[in-house]
């Protein structure tokens, strides 16, 4: 009589870009919960060493890298203190990109923030990763050029943002298969209703906006988010982002995306179909939910967060977007429909003039006009490659910082 050893279990092989940041902690969080699905294979911050440090003693990846050199020998000087000189340090964009692609991972969780992440994030696609996109500004800056390079790879795309995780859950499974190539129309979809809470300032009006401060910009009602991303809330130029990146992941037409104000966040997002039914993904408002859903995909895990309690939570209240309040999100939806060139330079100017508000150069309301001059000036250009992309992401920057000097206090 034999008998049959049992199945080992499938680890999945972890990549964390931006392990620091908020998604980076909520996703080792959910990993905490799981060790014996996942392993961290390697992780990458921006300049918090303090952070990696902690991270390294307790998930011991082979392989971390930080932005600059300073800060990858201050990292590995502090290793070197707590024994653990067996991790390996490196610097670096090409390093990002290296870890990213490397065969000793199958799954990358792509949190670096803004467009500093595109190039890793665009090594593990090609790479035919499975690629946890919470990085939105990839797809906002390289559009059909990220898609296209899905689909030639045999990467598997999961959306990590709260909005087009929902999106995605409520999609028939035919849809979720070719994320980036979906045919809507076809399994009978008419609308996306895409939700946004409004940010901290939905009450305020428009006159109060002139003198907003970074700390109250930085204070949303409902997300725990970095600092720039709560600004981008605060403008809703993120969720002008999420519209530009809701245009690619689910290839839809931008007239049939519908921006709706829902103040509790607590519906994260709504997919209309053409019987009149609408499917809505629902739960507390904590990416630790996205992210466990997206890390486990197909199969369901615990996350660590708290279910919905239907008896104590508030009234559901849905509210029409007020453009003149938010100009930023009306000059996004207008930009995904101007081409690539245009949403590539939106981004760029738009991590500029935050970046100067954080800093005190400029106030709330001059963020737009920086992103508006931006957007003419290169909505006419071109770009059929990512050289091309990044050549004009630069350009953009360099013209957004130009414009400063017009708006510093």
């Amino acid at each position: 009589m034999s008998i049959k050893n049992k199945e080992q279990p499938f680890i999945r092989q972890l990549c964390i870009l931006g392990s620091t940041g908020s998604i980076g902690i909520s996703t080792l969080d959910v990993v905490r919960l799981h060790p014996e699905k996942f392993n961290i294979v390697s992780l990458s911050a921006h300049a918090s060493v303090d952070k990696l440090v902690e991270q390294c003693i307790e998930f011991k990846p082979q392989t971390v890298v930080m932005v600059s050199l300073e800060h990858a020998e201050q990292l590995t000087r502090r290793l070197a203190e707590k024994n653990l000189n067996s991790i390996d340090v490196k610097s670096g964009s090409d390093a990002l990109v290296e870890v990213a692609s490397s065969a000793t991972t199958d799954t990358v969780m792509a949190a670096i923030v803004g467009a500093a992440g595109l190039m890793p994030t665009l090594a593990a696609v090609r790479a035919g990763k499975r690629v946890l996109l919470a990085n939105k500004e990839a797809l906002v800056t390289s559009g059909a050029i990220f898609i296209e390079a899905v689909k030639h790879s045999g990467a598997q795309l999961l959306p990590i943002d709260s909005e087009h995780n929902a999106i995605f859950q409520s999609l028939p499974w035919q849809e979720q298969d070719r994320l980036g190539h979906c045919q809507l129309n076809q399994n009978g979809i008419s609308r996306i209703l895409l939700t946004g809470s409004g940010g901290p300032f939905r009450t305020w009006s428009i006159d109060e906006l002139e003198n907003v401060t970074p700390a109250q910009a930085c204070a949303h009602p409902n997300w725990d988010m970095g600092r720039k991303i709560s600004v981008d809330s605060a403008t809703m130029m993120n969720k002008g982002l999420e519209f530009i990146e809701a245009k690619w992941l689910f290839n839809i037409d931008p007239d049939d995306i519908q921006v709706v104000l829902h103040p509790q966040s607590t519906i994260h997002s709504m997919v209309q179909y053409q019987d009149g039914s609408v499917i809505a993904q629902m739960g507390n408002p904590d990416m630790r939910t996205p992210i466990a859903h997206a890390l486990a995909y197909p199969d369901r895990i615990n996350s660590g967060v708290a279910p919905l309690d239907f008896f104590n939570t508030a009234a559901f209240e849905f509210q029409e977007v007020d453009f003149k309040k938010y100009p930023n999100l009306k000059l996004a939806i207008e930009v995904c429909k101007s081409g690539q060139a245009a949403c590539t330079a939106l981004n760029a100017a738009n991590e500029i003039a935050v970046a100067a508000f954080l800093d005190e150069q400029i106030k709330f309301n001059e963020i737009y006009k920086i992103n508006e001059t931006s957007v003419k000036k290169f909505v006419s250009e071109q770009v059929s490659n990512i050289n091309e992309v990044i050549s004009l992401d630069t350009r953009a920057r360099e013209f957004a910082q130009q414009l400063l000097a017009n708006y510093c206090k």
